[in-house]
């Protein structure tokens, strides 16, 4: 799957785009908290996503950036690393 951030100008439309790529439940809370339990316990992620308009994403809203970076690593490492084995993730 290709998640194409490039167009992303604010946290609000980041989440929207997340929300409909990974195709979270009307109730997702826009935040990333609510990102956390949705990829952790109401949807299955992929096994491969690229996150294209990464450079973008990063200069135009960088803790936003950082913290997605953050979450999908902690999504791939220990507890969770022996269901998402076969997982990529990748930022372009």
């Amino acid at each position: 799957m290709i998640v194409d951030l490039s167009e992303v100008e604010t946290a609000r439309q980041l989440h929207l785009v997340l929300k409909r790529a990974f195709g979270f439940p009307p109730m997702y809370g826009m935040n990333w908290d609510a990102y956390w339990d949705a990829i952790t316990g109401l949807v299955e992620l992929p096994d491969e996503i690229t996150f294209t308009g990464w450079a973008r994403l990063a200069e135009k809203l960088p803790r936003d950036a950082e913290i997605l970076r953050e979450l999908m690593d902690d999504y791939l490492a220990e507890p969770y690393a022996a269901f998402h084995a076969h997982k990529r993730i990748t930022f372009e």
